[in-house]
């Protein structure tokens, strides 16, 4: 691309300077560096505070914690583990579930999902999705339960709560429990109650690129009833109660300390950060209809009855293009990723199973065409501008300033600046 072409010169910072070489900024996928940035030295003190008690496995950062996130979840009781992967594994545990059990989860999500079901004996039925949500159908669900169906698994993908009504009508008429993957959702909504506290237990994931990211690796579970919740605890810790005394064979799945205080210092900005995912989802959609992309590509949805938390932002890509799209991102330093490539169904580890990879057709066609772009806290309005207009540059929607109209944030400045620009 020639520097002095107008495309060149269409992105200018929202304090409405131009900068003619603002589309060579390189955009991350992610960048946690922002968002850690200003908190170092409170996480610091924090950690300073867990070396001075040597508590170091679970102890008062985690029982801190763990009372906060229950009253934010909505429920009772909420245990920390180590991992979302071993909460997903703790709550079947707790529900015992084991060989000649099957589980309705979806197909597309992370692996995690239906590894915890493999790992005890039992047997994943894969469901397929609604393809406006990415989330489980119900009425799939409806359709797969039978007399071995033990657990529904909803999860709720990239941030927006699944339809649990439907789920826990199921649930309830045919007594099947239900675990909800809300690994990427916290926060997250469903008719005003946030996920996982809608199904028996509540599994989360606080990986650094979750909304609630620790240092490393911590997950928590949320519980419906104290029974539920005491018997997680056990398992968490080898099923011991006192020291030394096992009642059940459970598993080290306990929390450190170092992780619960670095949460319990980020927590305390989780909804300021939501709302910032908020408004670059906003962004991102008023960016897409300024460049003429919102017909050309398929945004993401956000059900009115849910609140959204925006994980991700994930669009589809038809006629096949993802991947070249993709590739012209990656060749001008603008990162995406793509969840999920393939449908659990057909990993090479479930072909045992047998399911055909177009046996779940929408989980088929949206691993095809899913593409996650930018949006984590401190991602500016310049970098959004900047990944659009790529994406513009791609399907040529931009030959020249006067087919396409500016963004909504430029300044008046810009907009006289760029009028004058000849066509491409």
């Amino acid at each position: 691309m020639n520097p002095s072409s107008p495309s060149k010169r269409l992105a200018c910072s929202s304090f409405g300077t131009v900068n003619s070489c603002n589309l060579d900024r390189s955009v991350p996928f992610l960048d946690l560096k922002r968002i850690h940035a200003p908190l170092r030295e409170r996480i610091a003190s924090a950690l300073v505070g867990v070396c001075d008690s040597g508590a170091f496995v679970l102890g008062p950062e985690v029982e801190r914690l763990e009372h906060s996130l229950a009253a934010y979840c909505q429920v009772s009781r909420a245990v920390a583990c180590s991992s979302g992967s071993e909460a997903l594994l703790l709550a079947l545990m707790a529900l015992g579930i084991g060989p000649g059990d099957e589980v309705i989860a979806p197909s597309f999500t992370f692996f995690a999902t239906v590894s915890a079901v493999v790992r005890l004996g039992a047997t994943p039925v894969f469901a397929d999705i609604d393809p406006a949500t990415f989330n489980v159908s119900p009425l799939e669900v409806a359709r797969l339960v039978h007399h071995a169906t033990k657990v529904i698994l909803p999860v709720h993908l990239f941030g927006q709560a699944a339809e649990m009504e439907p789920i826990l009508a199921i649930a309830a008429r045919c007594r099947i429990a239900v675990v909800e993957d809300a690994a990427q959702a916290i926060g997250a909504e469903h008719l005003g109650r946030r996920v996982g506290c809608m199904g028996d237990i509540g599994c989360f994931s606080f990986y650094p690129t979750k909304n609630l990211g620790a240092m490393g690796d911590a997950g928590m579970l949320s519980a419906s009833s104290p029974e539920i919740a005491e018997k997680l605890r056990l398992l968490r810790a080898h099923g011991m109660q006192p020291r030394y005394y096992h009642s059940l064979i459970g598993i080290n799945g306990r929390m450190d300390a170092f992780q619960a205080a670095v949460l319990n210092v980020k927590f305390e900005f989780l909804e300021n950060w939501i709302s910032e995912r908020s408004e670059q989802a906003e962004t991102y959609r008023g960016l897409f209809q300024e460049f003429g992309l919102a017909d050309v590509l398929r945004l993401p949805t956000a059900s009115p009855r849910a609140r959204h938390v925006w994980n991700q932002f994930v669009i589809r890509v038809p006629d096949g293009r993802r991947d070249a799209l993709r590739q012209h991102l990656a060749d001008r330093k603008v990162g995406t990723e793509i969840y999920y490539p393939l449908g659990l169904h057909e990993q090479a580890c479930f072909r045992h199973l047998g399911y055909a990879p177009t046996d779940l057709p929408e989980t088929f066609a949206a691993a095809r065409d899913v593409l996650a772009l930018p949006i984590f806290p401190g991602l500016t309005r310049d970098e959004q501008y900047v990944v659009v207009a790529r994406i513009a540059e791609f399907y040529q929607t931009t030959k020249s300033r006067s087919q396409v109209a500016a963004p909504l944030f430029l300044s008046r400045s810009v907009e006289r600046i760029s009028s004058s620009l000849p066509e491409a």
